[in-house]
């Protein structure tokens, strides 16, 4: 049994967004091909902050991509990105959201960040997608969607912790690259850890 999981395709994830992803338009359009294929689940993410939340660079008063300790945590600072209820945290058109049978939101502690689709950064507090995924006898995840680097990373780390078989489609994926190449870095680093990357053709 197998998930389709599509992470924070959100607008202000994409051009004209406060947190814009290069290329990240260019995701839609394979997701959308993607949700033609025979899934037994299919779920997504939003990114879903509180105004105050503590990986913004305003709620310190800092600049974007200054790091802090947040909760004893190391944060890079963000801008004001997918604040709850706002145009920016809604999903993107271009897909058919109505595929999608669960939502699943992240980021909604203040006092933590949460890039996974599974859990916050420290694994304090779970978003419920595990559960959900057991209990609909899910044994593979495939992860589409932004971004590469962060919250598709984290998720497909955390699949594979929670014993998913995990593949990450990498071409249904962009990366932030605050530091260039960071997206390929990534996908070394997950395929070291037993992740399977494939393209949407090979599904």
């Amino acid at each position: 049994m197998r998930a389709l999981v599509i992470v924070d395709i959100q607008n202000d994830f994409l051009l004209g967004g406060a947190l814009a992803v290069k290329e990240g338009d260019q995701v839609i359009q394979v997701v959308q091909e993607l949700l033609q294929k025979k899934w037994d689940v299919i779920v997504a993410s939003k990114d879903w902050h509180p105004a105050d939340h503590g990986s913004f660079a305003t709620t310190h008063g800092k600049k974007v991509g200054d790091e802090i300790e947040l909760d004893g945590l190391e944060q890079i600072l963000w801008p004001i990105h997918c604040v709850q209820n706002t145009k920016g945290s809604e999903f993107a058109k271009g897909w058919d959201t109505s595929k999608v049978q669960k939502i699943f939101h992240k980021g909604v502690d203040k006092n933590i960040d949460s890039y996974s689709t599974f859990f916050d950064n420290e694994h304090r507090r779970s978003t419920g997608l595990g559960d959900y995924l057991l209990e609909n006898h899910i044994d593979e995840v495939f992860l589409a969607g932004l971004t590469t680097d962060f919250c598709v990373k984290y998720s497909a780390l955390d699949s594979l912790s929670l014993g998913f078989k995990t593949y990450i489609i990498a071409d249904a994926c962009r990366a932030v690259n605050l530091r260039g190449g960071d997206g390929e870095r990534a996908l070394l680093e997950l395929k070291k850890a037993g992740v399977l990357i494939i393209n949407s053709k090979d599904i």
